[in-house]
């Protein structure tokens, strides 16, 4: 109890001025003066008021005061309208306009364009805009941030581009898969291995055999798959083979010399005892894409390969990528092999 007639020593929301012009007055105080000058109509007017209540206020005569309310056909109340404007219409979901997912999608910018295209990277695809290189509906732009439409035509260097969305899968093949979309006589194919990284409809390019095992590329894109497979090409591919003996050195100088096969001469590119290695394992480059023609270049001289092993594909390798498991090609592994001459 002694604490409350103690002075407040806290920090107080009003200063003081007693150093102010103004005088010794606190600022808080009222100045002497400043009432409103007594206004005797206005106090009357404010007694009269008090011999009413709140009720008999609103009221005229007997009969209190309602608002008027406006029927409708069921007799509910119908809403305010302003003269001229449009009734209300309840929100319904059948009223609401229909949403086109595709027309939610259906710009984007003409860098990302180019890029979905796999021609090159988004910042690359600014440079390429800039310079003129790319022509919409024939005509060049150079303006950064323009959208494009789906039915507009692209030309990047005079060529038309899609930007439909490429899927490019590379695949650790094991032994006793099949290179097929599907097999009549119910073996496992490389599309069991494959099939849940996109629904897209891949494809393998090229074809390893049963046995043969590593790199195996798949993709919806019809123009480097044709590319990576035609002769002229000649797309660069690395094996690692292990025979049933010992190759003698005058087999390996004929193979490196070149053969005469059944369908004709064959070349390779390279030829190689593997490092550190018993002399039944080899490695040999070629960039022929005849089918089983590893196999039929040791057989053609007396040998038998008991394991084949494809382990560099147009400059694809196996590294961090184990037996079996499969992942996405990198962007710019993409464009290194649309750059493929």
């Amino acid at each position: 109890m002694e604490n409350q007639n103690r002075p407040y020593k806290g920090k107080s929301n009003f200063r003081s001025n007693n150093n102010s012009k103004r005088g010794n007055t606190a600022s808080f105080e009222r100045k002497s003066g400043g009432n409103k000058p007594f206004d005797k109509q206005r106090n009357n007017k404010k007694e009269n008021n008090s011999n009413f209540t709140k009720k008999e206020r609103f009221s005229q005569g007997n009969q209190a005061f309602q608002p008027k309310k406006r029927q409708g056909q069921e007799g509910n109340s119908k809403p305010f309208v302003s003269k001229g404007s449009k009734p209300f219409k309840p929100f319904k979901k059948e009223n609401a306009p229909a949403f086109d997912a595709f027309a939610e999608k259906s710009e984007i910018r003409l860098n990302k364009y180019i890029a979905d295209a796999g021609i090159c990277s988004r910042r690359n695809a600014d440079i390429y805009i800039a310079s003129g290189n790319v022509q919409v509906n024939g005509e060049v732009i150079t303006q950064l941030g323009f959208r494009v439409k789906p039915n507009d035509v692209v030309k990047f260097d005079g060529k038309v581009i899609s930007c439909e969305k490429k899927e490019y899968i590379l695949l650790n093949k094991p032994k006793g898969f099949i290179t097929t979309t599907a097999d009549e006589k119910g073996r496992k194919t490389v599309m069991d291995l494959v099939g849940r990284a996109t629904s897209a409809r891949i494809l393998p390019v090229g074809r390893l055999d049963r046995p043969t095992t590593g790199l195996l590329l798949f993709t919806n894109d019809g123009d480097l798959a044709k590319k990576l497979t035609h002769p002229t090409h000649g797309v660069l591919k690395i094996y690692h083979a292990i025979l049933d003996k010992k190759l003698d050195y005058k087999d390996f100088l004929k193979i490196e010399e070149g053969l005469e096969l059944e369908d004709g001469f064959i070349q390779v590119e390279e030829i190689s005892y593997v490092d550190g290695a018993p002399k039944n394992e080899i490695g040999i480059k070629i960039r022929s894409g005849r089918n089983r023609i590893i196999r039929r270049i040791f057989e053609h001289l007396g040998y038998q390969v008991d394991k084949l092993d494809r382990v560099v594909f147009a400059g694809l390798t196996k590294k961090d990528l184990p037996r079996g498991h499969w992942r996405r090609l990198t962007q710019q592994e993409i464009i290194n092999l649309k750059n493929i001459k």
